[in-house]
């Protein structure tokens, strides 16, 4: 044999080298304080040499591992049972540690632990959590009845619907991108390898279900009547700023300088801006007009009530994993339920405080938002009724 193909021979012994991988039954467990749960360890392969196993823990107060470290000989390929004693509530990641290095592969050895109060609380926000969602799905619904009952879609904002539409359009995008494309999904897990895909499908139905109703609004738009309505040239900027955002995102994306998946969080932090603004352009509207009629307040008790349920859901679980963080540590999630909320109150007490007198019937002049003519209010309709009666009589 030639001293070229022995070497090619040492180096496809080298290369041909069997790793031992070590795995777990399930990278997800869920333990109550005070309880115990278990987890299998594995090898894929027997060792090749003896292993010194131990389990690092983020967060050693909430939970303890037991045995906490072992010894594996060499050829080894046991199946090991771990037990896990919860001590606080919280979330923790437990991770295998293997030494020395080069003989097993650690890469998939860990285990998310979330560590809960009581199993009743996490029942009922998952209840919460189907009812705030579809609380939020048929909330598209009153103003789709409204404008087809009225066969006329004044009173509906135009700005509020085409924001409305673009929101809906990235959020799809998001959620559909980070869910269905494999490569996404992987770019995700590359980046955080211990994580979860933060898209669940729900996430999937209530974006696209949310985008098909904003069609159907907007198909409305072009069969009924719209008054002077019109998208407005502050809104139609909006847009454009928007627009040219994502169109520099995707050539980035296509010259390689952003992952795609930047790009799908890019679009998620636009949805973001216009769920703040979205709502500023309908309660305008209705100060101009004085009025809410075309509005659906259907829409609004709906969107308030998932809107409450929500935020209902969030303290449920930061008090039930001790996981205030997620609402005062990272509080976008939290303060755009209570943006939401607080929009849906302004509209209630517009709907029947400030313009809860006035009624159908109205007309709107030419160039103007201003409600004139003969638009009822419960002080005419009494005259009205007072009138009828004297000439009766």
């Amino acid at each position: 044999m030639t001293s070229l193909n022995i070497t090619w021979f040492l180096v496809l012994l080298v290369t041909t080298k069997v790793y031992a991988d070590f795995h777990v039954s399930s990278q997800d467990l869920t333990i109550i304080v005070g309880d115990k749960n278990s987890f299998n360890l594995y090898l894929t392969e027997p060792l090749t040499a003896d292993v010194d196993v131990k389990f690092d823990i983020q967060h050693p107060d909430l939970i303890r591992a037991v045995p906490s470290s072992l010894i594996l000989k060499k050829g080894t390929q046991e199946n090991l049972t771990i037990e896990v004693q919860a001590l606080r509530a919280g979330s923790v990641i437990l991770s295998v540690n293997a030494t020395p290095s080069d003989v097993a592969s650690i890469t998939d050895a860990f285990v998310r632990i979330t560590v809960e109060k009581s199993a009743i609380l996490d029942h009922i926000s998952s209840v919460v959590g189907w009812l705030y969602f579809l609380a939020w799905s048929v909330s598209f619904y009153p103003q789709i009845l409204s404008n087809y009952r009225r066969k006329s879609v004044v009173g509906l904002n135009f700005d509020f619907l085409s924001l409305n539409f673009v929101g809906f359009v990235l959020y799809s995008l998001f959620n559909c991108g980070l869910y269905w494309i494999p490569e996404i999904e992987q770019e995700y897990f590359s980046r955080y390898p211990k994580g979860l895909n933060p898209v669940k499908p729900n996430d999937i139905f209530f974006s696209l279900h949310a985008f098909f109703a904003t069609v159907v609004t907007i198909l409305q738009c072009f069969i009924y009547e719209i008054g002077t309505q019109r998208v407005s040239t502050t809104a139609r900027i909006i847009h454009g700023i928007f627009t040219a955002f994502i169109l520099i995102s995707i050539i980035l994306s296509l010259q390689h300088v952003i992952g795609w998946l930047d790009f799908l969080y890019y679009c998620s932090y636009v949805k973001l801006a216009i769920t703040l603004i979205k709502y500023v352009p309908q309660a305008f509207y209705n100060y101009k007009r004085k009025s809410t009629v075309g509005w659906s307040i259907g829409n609004i008790f709906l969107d308030f009530t998932g809107g409450m349920l929500s935020m209902l859901q969030m303290i449920l679980n930061a008090y039930n994993f001790e996981d205030w963080e997620s609402i005062f540590g990272d509080p976008t999630k939290f303060g755009l339920g209570f943006f939401s909320v607080a929009f849906d109150v302004f509209f209630i007490v517009q709907h029947y405080c400030l313009y809860g007198n006035r009624r159908e019937g109205y007309i709107i002049l030419p160039g103007s938002c201003q409600v004139e003519g003969v638009e009822e209010t419960s002080t005419s309709r009494s005259k009205q009724k007072s009138s009828s009666s004297n000439d009766e009589i």
